[in-house]
């Protein structure tokens, strides 16, 4: 199933919350809504669920590229984890997702099946007649997942899906939404622990302000963040930074040790000529490319926005 979202904007009061966004997911990929607090990402979210109506642009789906764009799918076509979750505390693990398998509308014998496939996925079996309240926060995490999977939806999205998981609880998470990646399934996220998500996810999205800084494969959002490329240098003794900063093509030079330093350099200066360059001033010990994590990246561009 496709997700196709064009030009939207969300209005709340004065303040824009989603301004002209436009991407599409498609089946068999995940796509990652990326940001701070603040950027739009859980609205957006809300706006492709069909829980709120944009103010202006259209959000579409269809089965395929070969079919016609539908404006509406029946809710059972979505799994959708929420920003704010809601299982009921005093009542035990099974007896919550029994419940959700009855509002999805799923007959008992299916719905048996599925919650007994996914206990069991999630390694939650022998926890299912506990209360919920009984659950660390990172299992109470992985049944509100459960819900979320349980009627085998087209459709999957997720906000904030690692919120009060550890690293391994992490690590099991994305092994799971890679198995729905495989199975054919949709799935959009929105978080930010970009250095978890760049791992797994086919296009990025990244927002800020309601607005979207980039958006495509992590190579593509790469090449849209970049404003220069970092080179480390490293000489056989000091060199003054005047010299360095003095050299064209250098942007700026950060000092990392007496005789390791930081150059950065215009996107197309020739890193050969450079390094003969560097040759005059003193020996050079190490000369390498340092490549910028898409984390680092985005906030320079925001920066660089704000600025």
């Amino acid at each position: 199933m496709h997700v196709e979202v064009h030009e939207v904007c969300k209005d709340y009061a004065t303040v824009r919350a989603v301004n002209q966004v436009s991407l599409v997911a498609k089946g068999g990929e995940v796509l990652a809504l990326l940001g701070p607090n603040g950027a739009g990402k859980s609205s957006l979210v809300r706006m492709m669920v069909g829980l709120t109506q944009p103010d202006s642009g259209q959000i579409r789906y269809r089965a395929d590229d070969t079919q016609p764009a539908l404006a509406t799918l029946e809710t059972t076509a979505f799994g959708y984890l929420p920003e704010d979750r809601g299982l009921y505390q005093e009542r035990t693990v099974l007896d919550n997702l029994r419940y959700i398998a009855r509002l999805r509308g799923l007959n008992k014998a299916v719905a048996d099946r599925n919650t007994s496939r996914w206990l069991e996925r999630f390694e939650l079996s022998d926890r299912a007649t506990e209360p919920m309240r009984q659950l660390s926060k990172g299992n109470q995490q992985k049944v509100q997942l459960i819900a979320t999977l349980l009627h085998d939806p087209q459709v999957v999205m997720l906000d904030e899906p690692f919120s009060g998981l550890d690293p391994m609880n992490q690590e099991f998470v994305l092994s799971v939404l890679n198995e729905l990646r495989e199975a054919g399934t949709t799935v959009i996220l929105s978080a930010h622990q970009m250095a978890l998500v760049e791992r797994m996810a086919d296009k990025l999205v990244l927002m800020n302000k309601g607005s979207v800084v980039a958006q495509g494969s992590l190579p593509e959002v790469r090449q849209q963040l970049l404003q220069h490329h970092h080179l480390q240098v490293e000489f056989a003794h000091p060199v003054a930074i005047e010299k360095l900063a003095g050299l064209s093509g250098i942007n700026d030079v950060s000092v990392l040790t007496d005789t390791l330093y930081e150059l950065y350099c215009d996107e197309h200066l020739a890193t050969e000529q450079l390094l003969k360059e560097l040759q005059k001033f003193a020996p050079v010990r190490q000369f390498s490319r340092h490549q910028q994590s898409l984390h680092d990246l985005y906030l320079q561009a925001v920066r660089a926005e704000t600025s």
